[in-house]
């Protein structure tokens, strides 16, 4: 099937999105906190199995919200599925490795988080908007009924 071709976005709507972007993507790094709080304090797990849980948690909330509502796609949902696990497939060994490093050399497990969660709201949009939406934005038909 060929890719459907999108209009450009005005500066108001790139605006829009990445305003959309950040508070889903805040509204998972909650999701991430709570998961990582609840498997590090409760259950006392090391750093990177509860990063690794925790992200996992947020990232399927993300990719759902975000398709829907902030790049309104149409896209196949499992080659958009299998684009971003391609980007995770990259940055959850290496944040996992900087995590747990840093982790280990006394940085504090809160701050890494924070950090990494940034890195990856950041990483993550570019890899949305320029590969994995980059021509099927707004393609999505509301439905009706």
């Amino acid at each position: 099937m060929a890719e459907q071709q999108t209009t450009p976005l005005s500066k108001r709507e790139n605006l829009v999105q990445i305003s959309k972007f950040t508070l889903f993507s805040i509204s998972a790094g909650v999701i991430q906190v709570l998961v990582f709080a609840l498997l590090e304090e409760v259950f006392h797990l090391p750093y990177w199995p509860s990063y690794l849980t925790a992200l996992i948690a947020s990232v399927v909330y993300n990719f759902t919200v975000n398709r829907r509502f902030t790049f309104k796609s149409a896209n196949n949902v499992p080659k958009a599925m299998l684009q971003l696990g391609i980007y995770y497939a990259i940055f959850t060994p290496l944040s996992t490795w900087w995590g747990d490093a840093l982790v280990g050399i006394g940085v504090m497990d809160y701050i890494v988080l924070g950090t990494t969660m940034v890195v990856n709201l950041i990483t993550e949009f570019c890899v949305n908007r320029f590969i994995i939406y980059r021509t099927s934005m707004n393609t999505r038909k509301p439905k009706t009924t």
